[in-house]
Protein backbone atom coordinates (compact mmCIF):
# COMPACT_ATOMS: atom_id res chain seq x y z
CA UNK A 1 0.00 0.00 0.00
CA UNK A 2 1.50 3.32 -1.10
CA UNK A 3 2.07 6.04 1.50
CA UNK A 4 1.40 9.65 0.53
CA UNK A 5 2.34 12.81 2.40
CA UNK A 6 -0.18 15.62 1.88
CA UNK A 7 1.22 19.08 2.63
CA UNK A 8 -1.65 21.57 2.63
CA UNK A 9 -2.57 24.33 5.08
CA UNK A 10 -6.13 24.85 3.84
CA UNK A 11 -8.14 22.35 5.87
CA UNK A 12 -10.96 21.94 3.34
CA UNK A 13 -8.60 21.02 0.52
CA UNK A 14 -6.44 18.78 2.72
CA UNK A 15 -9.54 16.85 3.84
CA UNK A 16 -10.81 16.60 0.25
CA UNK A 17 -7.52 15.14 -0.99
CA UNK A 18 -7.04 12.85 2.00
CA UNK A 19 -10.53 11.35 1.79
CA UNK A 20 -10.19 10.75 -1.93
CA UNK A 21 -6.80 9.07 -1.67
CA UNK A 22 -7.83 6.92 1.26
CA UNK A 23 -10.94 5.82 -0.65
CA UNK A 24 -8.62 4.64 -3.41
CA UNK A 25 -6.47 2.53 -1.13
CA UNK A 26 -3.63 4.89 -0.19
CA UNK A 27 -2.25 5.52 3.28
CA UNK A 28 -2.04 9.25 3.96
CA UNK A 29 -0.44 11.68 6.40
CA UNK A 30 -1.41 15.37 6.43
CA UNK A 31 0.77 18.26 7.60
CA UNK A 32 0.02 21.97 7.32
CA UNK A 33 3.37 23.79 7.39
CA UNK A 34 6.73 23.72 5.66
CA UNK A 35 8.86 22.71 8.65
CA UNK A 36 6.72 19.63 9.34
CA UNK A 37 6.65 18.78 5.65
CA UNK A 38 10.43 18.78 5.47
CA UNK A 39 10.84 16.73 8.64
CA UNK A 40 8.29 14.09 7.59
CA UNK A 41 9.60 13.83 4.03
CA UNK A 42 13.17 13.50 5.24
CA UNK A 43 12.29 10.21 6.96
CA UNK A 44 11.90 8.52 3.58
CA UNK A 45 8.69 6.92 4.77
CA UNK A 46 6.57 8.08 1.84
CA UNK A 47 6.17 6.99 -1.77
CA UNK A 48 4.88 10.37 -2.98
CA UNK A 49 4.35 13.93 -1.72
CA UNK A 50 1.48 16.26 -2.65
CA UNK A 51 2.91 19.69 -1.86
CA UNK A 52 1.24 23.09 -1.61
CA UNK A 53 3.39 26.17 -2.29
CA UNK A 54 1.78 28.81 -0.04
CA UNK A 55 2.64 27.31 3.36
CA UNK A 56 3.27 28.85 6.79
CA UNK A 57 6.95 28.97 7.68
CA UNK A 58 8.93 27.50 4.80
CA UNK A 59 7.06 27.83 1.54
CA UNK A 60 6.75 24.90 -0.83
CA UNK A 61 9.55 26.06 -3.10
CA UNK A 62 11.95 26.06 -0.13
CA UNK A 63 10.79 22.66 1.09
CA UNK A 64 11.20 21.20 -2.39
CA UNK A 65 14.67 22.68 -2.89
CA UNK A 66 15.90 21.50 0.51
CA UNK A 67 14.56 18.00 -0.05
CA UNK A 68 16.33 17.69 -3.39
CA UNK A 69 19.53 19.10 -1.86
CA UNK A 70 19.23 16.42 0.82
CA UNK A 71 18.95 13.84 -1.99
CA UNK A 72 15.36 12.93 -1.16
CA UNK A 73 14.07 11.58 -4.48
CA UNK A 74 10.45 10.97 -3.46
CA UNK A 75 8.15 12.09 -6.33
CA UNK A 76 6.50 15.46 -5.66
CA UNK A 77 3.27 16.74 -7.17
CA UNK A 78 2.89 20.46 -6.54
CA UNK A 79 -0.70 21.51 -5.88
CA UNK A 80 -1.08 25.28 -5.85
CA UNK A 81 -3.26 28.27 -6.66
CA UNK A 82 -0.35 29.84 -8.53
CA UNK A 83 -0.70 29.36 -12.27
CA UNK A 84 1.87 31.69 -13.81
CA UNK A 85 4.40 30.24 -16.23
CA UNK A 86 7.21 31.59 -14.03
CA UNK A 87 5.98 29.69 -10.96
CA UNK A 88 5.39 26.54 -12.99
CA UNK A 89 8.88 26.60 -14.45
CA UNK A 90 10.41 27.38 -11.05
CA UNK A 91 8.64 24.43 -9.50
CA UNK A 92 9.57 21.95 -12.21
CA UNK A 93 13.18 23.13 -12.40
CA UNK A 94 13.31 23.01 -8.61
CA UNK A 95 12.64 19.29 -8.63
CA UNK A 96 8.86 18.86 -8.83
CA UNK A 97 7.68 15.89 -10.87
CA UNK A 98 4.30 17.41 -11.71
CA UNK A 99 2.32 20.62 -11.22
CA UNK A 100 -1.42 21.12 -10.74
CA UNK A 101 -3.31 24.34 -10.18
CA UNK A 102 -6.25 24.90 -7.86
CA UNK A 103 -9.15 24.44 -8.13
CA UNK A 104 -8.76 20.93 -9.47
CA UNK A 105 -10.70 17.78 -10.19
CA UNK A 106 -9.81 14.86 -7.92
CA UNK A 107 -9.86 12.35 -10.78
CA UNK A 108 -7.04 14.25 -12.46
CA UNK A 109 -4.98 14.36 -9.27
CA UNK A 110 -5.54 10.63 -8.78
CA UNK A 111 -4.41 9.90 -12.33
CA UNK A 112 -1.25 11.94 -11.82
CA UNK A 113 -0.55 10.26 -8.49
CA UNK A 114 -0.82 6.83 -10.07
CA UNK A 115 1.34 7.90 -13.01
CA UNK A 116 4.13 9.20 -10.76
CA UNK A 117 4.05 6.05 -8.65
CA UNK A 118 4.31 3.88 -11.77
CA UNK A 119 7.18 6.00 -13.03
CA UNK A 120 9.01 5.71 -9.71
CA UNK A 121 8.55 1.94 -9.90
CA UNK A 122 10.21 1.89 -13.32
CA UNK A 123 7.10 1.47 -15.46
CA UNK A 124 7.47 3.45 -18.72
CA UNK A 125 5.30 6.56 -19.04
CA UNK A 126 3.95 8.51 -21.98
CA UNK A 127 5.62 11.93 -21.97
CA UNK A 128 4.38 13.34 -25.28
CA UNK A 129 0.74 13.45 -26.35
CA UNK A 130 0.04 13.79 -30.07
CA UNK A 131 -2.92 14.25 -32.40
CA UNK A 132 -2.22 15.13 -36.01
CA UNK A 133 0.11 18.12 -36.09
CA UNK A 134 -0.46 19.00 -32.44
CA UNK A 135 1.92 17.69 -29.76
CA UNK A 136 2.18 18.36 -26.04
CA UNK A 137 5.29 17.51 -24.04
CA UNK A 138 4.16 16.75 -20.49
CA UNK A 139 7.65 17.19 -19.04
CA UNK A 140 8.64 20.50 -20.59
CA UNK A 141 4.99 21.63 -20.76
CA UNK A 142 5.52 22.84 -24.31
CA UNK A 143 3.05 22.53 -27.15
CA UNK A 144 3.72 22.49 -30.88
CA UNK A 145 1.30 22.95 -33.75
CA UNK A 146 2.27 22.54 -37.39
CA UNK A 147 5.94 22.63 -36.47
CA UNK A 148 5.86 25.82 -34.37
CA UNK A 149 6.14 26.15 -30.60
CA UNK A 150 3.05 27.47 -28.83
CA UNK A 151 3.13 29.16 -25.42
CA UNK A 152 0.25 28.09 -23.16
CA UNK A 153 -1.01 29.29 -19.81
CA UNK A 154 -1.40 26.68 -17.06
CA UNK A 155 -5.14 26.34 -17.71
CA UNK A 156 -4.67 26.15 -21.48
CA UNK A 157 -2.11 23.40 -20.92
CA UNK A 158 -4.56 21.32 -18.85
CA UNK A 159 -7.34 21.91 -21.37
CA UNK A 160 -5.17 20.82 -24.29
CA UNK A 161 -3.96 17.80 -22.32
CA UNK A 162 -7.59 16.82 -21.71
CA UNK A 163 -8.41 17.03 -25.42
CA UNK A 164 -5.27 15.10 -26.41
CA UNK A 165 -6.03 12.31 -23.93
CA UNK A 166 -9.50 11.95 -25.50
CA UNK A 167 -8.99 12.50 -29.27
CA UNK A 168 -12.20 12.31 -31.25
CA UNK A 169 -14.34 12.24 -28.10
CA UNK A 170 -16.95 14.95 -27.55
CA UNK A 171 -16.38 16.61 -24.19
CA UNK A 172 -19.26 18.57 -22.70
CA UNK A 173 -18.73 21.98 -21.12
CA UNK A 174 -19.55 20.43 -17.74
CA UNK A 175 -16.89 17.73 -18.18
CA UNK A 176 -14.32 20.32 -19.16
CA UNK A 177 -15.24 22.63 -16.28
CA UNK A 178 -14.98 19.81 -13.76
CA UNK A 179 -11.66 18.56 -15.12
CA UNK A 180 -9.88 21.86 -15.65
CA UNK A 181 -11.40 24.07 -12.94
CA UNK A 182 -12.26 21.41 -10.36
CA UNK A 183 -14.58 21.45 -7.39
CA UNK A 184 -15.16 25.23 -7.40
CA UNK A 185 -16.40 25.52 -10.98
CA UNK A 186 -19.53 27.52 -11.84
CA UNK A 187 -21.73 25.48 -14.22
CA UNK A 188 -23.19 28.70 -15.66
CA UNK A 189 -19.83 30.16 -16.59
CA UNK A 190 -18.71 30.71 -20.19
CA UNK A 191 -15.05 30.24 -19.23
CA UNK A 192 -14.78 27.06 -21.32
CA UNK A 193 -15.78 28.92 -24.48
CA UNK A 194 -13.23 31.64 -23.68
CA UNK A 195 -10.39 29.14 -23.27
CA UNK A 196 -11.38 27.12 -26.35
CA UNK A 197 -11.23 30.33 -28.39
CA UNK A 198 -7.79 31.02 -26.92
CA UNK A 199 -6.58 27.53 -27.91
CA UNK A 200 -7.94 27.94 -31.42
CA UNK A 201 -6.15 31.26 -31.77
CA UNK A 202 -2.85 29.66 -30.74
CA UNK A 203 -3.16 26.24 -32.40
CA UNK A 204 -5.34 26.99 -35.42
CA UNK A 205 -9.10 27.39 -35.72
CA UNK A 206 -9.55 23.87 -37.09
CA UNK A 207 -7.87 22.17 -34.11
CA UNK A 208 -10.90 22.16 -31.81
CA UNK A 209 -14.34 21.44 -33.27
CA UNK A 210 -17.66 22.61 -31.85
CA UNK A 211 -20.30 19.88 -31.70
CA UNK A 212 -23.53 21.86 -31.54
CA UNK A 213 -25.54 21.26 -28.39
CA UNK A 214 -22.97 18.82 -27.01
CA UNK A 215 -19.55 20.37 -26.49
CA UNK A 216 -16.11 20.31 -28.09
CA UNK A 217 -13.91 17.72 -29.78
CA UNK A 218 -10.31 17.45 -30.92
CA UNK A 219 -10.41 15.78 -34.36
CA UNK A 220 -8.39 12.56 -34.59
Amino acid sequence: MNRILIVEDEERIASFVEKGLRANGFTTTVVADGESAYDYALTGGFDLIVLDIGLPGKDGFTVLRQLREARVTTPVIVLTARDSVRDTVAGLEGGADDWMTKPFRFEELLARVRLRLRTAAGVPEVTVLRSGEVTLDLRTRRARSAGRTVDLTAREFVLLELFLRHPGQVLSREQILSHVWGYDFDPGSNIVDVYVRALRKKLGSERVETVRGMGYRLPE
